[in-house]
């Protein structure tokens, strides 16, 4: 069983086990983005990408493993020195993406370094078991809570006459159990203000009786009422 996770390379570098580690980081990377694309919702194209992660890490630590054994330099301190300028060389640019897609990124490149380094066993736990650990904990109800579901971001356009800082303070008092304005911005050459507020009703089924009463306040402007995303850069 010990055996299952020792290195391929004990017994030497071959191409018959560089190629075999690069054929297994191809195959745990397919199922682990598989198994994370039955609850992540994202592009084809970052499917395919945390596929082939883990072969090209894979790639580039295999071709590490084969330098240092051809040289007289096998020290762990010049492998791990190695590692970090061949990653130092490489620059990750995308757009910004959810925690989630970065999580199966990360992964993807965890699993690629244990292929890599020929721990076939410990690159498919990766692969498999966390990949499998995050369907475990989208399914599990212990990260959600009624209350934050329930905040909404409220969005109301006002003419630049309005005094918006009072005006609608009776409407929230009998429709809202919880208002906060988070932004104000101008929009129109600076004719019209954009205010959102996060806001909880106290009756959802209210909803439409609030927005009809904050439409005669802002001279029926544009109102709209989103689910409440914290847009704070958080860890």
């Amino acid at each position: 069983m010990e055996n299952l996770f020792q290195t391929i390379y004990s017994n030497g570098i071959s191409a018959s086990y560089v190629l075999g580690a690069i054929a297994c980081a191809l195959l745990g990377g397919l199922l682990m983005s598989w198994i994370a694309s039955f609850r992540l919702r994202a592009s084809r194209s970052l499917f395919i990408t945390s596929s082939i992660i883990p072969s090209v890490v894979c790639t580039v630590f295999a071709l590490i493993e084969c330098f240092l054994s051809a040289s007289s330099t096998t020290t762990v301190t010049a492998r791990l020195i190695t590692a970090a300028v061949a990653f130092g060389l490489i620059r990750f640019r995308s757009a910004q993406g959810k925690a989630e897609e970065m999580l199966l990124l990360f992964l993807s490149t965890a699993s690629g370094f244990a292929f890599g380094m020929g721990y076939l066993a410990y690159g498919f736990l990766i692969c498999l078991g966390l990949s499998g650990l995050y369907i475990l904990f989208t399914f599990l109800p212990i990260f959600d809570h009624k209350y934050v579901a329930a905040e909404k971001l409220l969005k109301i356009v006002v003419p630049e006459s309005l005094n918006y800082t009072e005006i609608f303070d009776d409407t929230f008092a009998h429709y809202l159990k919880v208002n906060e304005l988070v932004e104000v911005k101008t929009t129109n050459m600076g004719s019209l203000y954009k205010i959102s507020y996060r806001v909880r009703l106290k009756n959802q089924a209210e909803e439409k009786e609030f927005i009809d009463e904050l439409r005669t306040k802002n001279g029926n402007l544009e109102i709209s009422l989103l689910p409440y995303v914290d847009n704070k850069a958080t860890l």
